[in-house]
């Protein structure tokens, strides 16, 4: 799924953004400032960021040079800002899209929607795993060689979708734990390590087309053998 981090101290925005980009099967990560925003930013997967300029803590201008030092990530501000030399200082510091509040929503998503393909990122639902397919939009397994479909446990599934979803990138157990089971989940984190434990026995079978591999003392991530 592709992910959206939508940074802006205006919770109005924020969840204008929400409704629109979840509509189209995005999923968004909401922060209401700057540094918030690069914390997390820093420590999880991100697709695609949305930030406002005038923020608590870290404005637009620094995390928009933040991001964009730190990699070829697609930005887009939305700003109340709209002169000529805002717009400017915007682009030479990294933004790919800007635009001006207010703003109309359906626009804001075409140009969302332009920035992943112009950089190649995929809005699918659907993941495959050689001969395994994992589609969010019913939460079903195909099997390739059976012809079937199936169902496994939820919090299973939204596991092996988010480290597939990012083949090769390294998951921490805190993160996983944010992600699946949210932030107020008490539990204990061993809880990652049982629910891999039962997709790997869930998938023995298909090892050589993927296997969840283990980097100890950090966390776990998904290696594709075959597509």
């Amino acid at each position: 799924m592709t992910t959206v981090l939508v940074v802006d101290d205006d919770q109005h925005i924020r969840q204008l953004l929400c409704l629109y980009l979840e509509d189209e099967g995005m999923d968004i990560i909401e922060k209401s400032n700057g540094a918030d925003a690069w914390d997390y930013y820093c420590n999880h997967p991100v697709d695609l960021i949305i930030l406002d300029i005038m923020m608590p803590q870290m404005d637009g201008w620094e995390l928009c040079r933040r991001v964009r030092e730190a990699g070829d990530k697609p930005i887009m501000m939305i700003t109340a800002k709209g002169e000529a030399p805002e717009r400017i200082k915007g682009f030479r510091l990294g933004t790919d899209d800007y635009m001006v509040k207010p703003f109309d929503p359906m626009e804001l998503v075409m140009r969302v929607k332009a920035l992943l393909k112009r950089y190649r990122i995929s809005i699918s639902q659907i993941v495959k795993l050689g001969q395994v397919t994992l589609d969010k939009t019913s939460y079903q397994i195909r099997l390739k060689d059976t012809g079937s479909s199936e169902s496994i446990p939820l919090k299973e599934f939204e596991l092996l979708f988010l480290l597939a979803s990012y083949p090769g990138k390294l998951f921490k157990r805190d993160a996983l734990i944010e992600q699946i089971w949210g932030y107020d989940y008490e539990g204990d984190e061993r809880a990652v390590d049982t629910h891999v434990k039962r997709l790997r026995e869930r998938f023995a079978a298909y090892e050589q087309d993927f296997k969840i591999v283990t980097i100890w003392g950090l966390g776990y991530r998904l290696e594709v053998y075959r597509d």
